[in-house]
């Protein structure tokens, strides 16, 4: 496997995962599946916006990505991202997960940030939840019954993970 930074060619297979997730899953609260090009919008936003963008390719082919962004717009939110992980249905329970968070991780804390942000879409999203559990993420609550996806209502988990120095020091800028 081999994780790297997100390619232009990646887009197809980024958004057939997609595409996947939003219409069979409760990771993604979206309805409809963006088409390619607001894809590539989105992504270039992300990737514009100085965040990591990753692809985990296995055998040459993108098997899961994943990114973060900023957790929310304003000023006193800027050390803190969010991140979003996606893997391909058939590479799912094969580490892909693990090794795109973990590079994740590390990038972040070296680009400064103090917390990461995951907002786990349904709470029986055990594997996103376990894999950010066995990564040092705590448990920061459950917005409940916050979407109405697939004939049901869905929560929200949210999962926290400090960074570098977290919050027992100032952070520079």
């Amino acid at each position: 496997m081999t994780v790297r930074p997100v390619a232009p060619g990646d887009l197809p297979a980024i958004h057939a995962i997609y595409a996947h997730a939003v219409t069979h899953g409760t990771a993604s609260f979206e309805l409809e599946p963006p088409s390619l090009a607001e894809m590539e919008v989105r992504m270039r936003a992300i990737t514009g916006g100085g965040f990591p963008y990753l692809v985990a390719a296995v055998d040459g082919r993108v098997a899961g990505y994943a990114y973060v962004n900023a957790y929310r717009p304003r000023p006193a939110y800027r050390f803190a991202v969010e991140d979003s992980i996606y893997i391909a249905p058939e590479a799912q329970r094969q580490g892909v997960g693990q090794a795109l968070l973990t590079r994740l991780l590390e990038g972040c804390t070296t680009a400064g940030y103090r917390q990461m942000i995951a907002v786990i879409g349904d709470s029986a999203q055990h594997a996103s939840i376990g894999l950010h559990r066995r990564n040092g993420f705590v448990f920061s609550g459950t917005v409940h019954a916050v979407g109405f996806k697939h004939g049901r209502w869905l929560d929200s988990v949210l999962m926290q993970r400090a960074l570098g120095d977290g919050d027992t020091t100032a952070p520079v800028g």
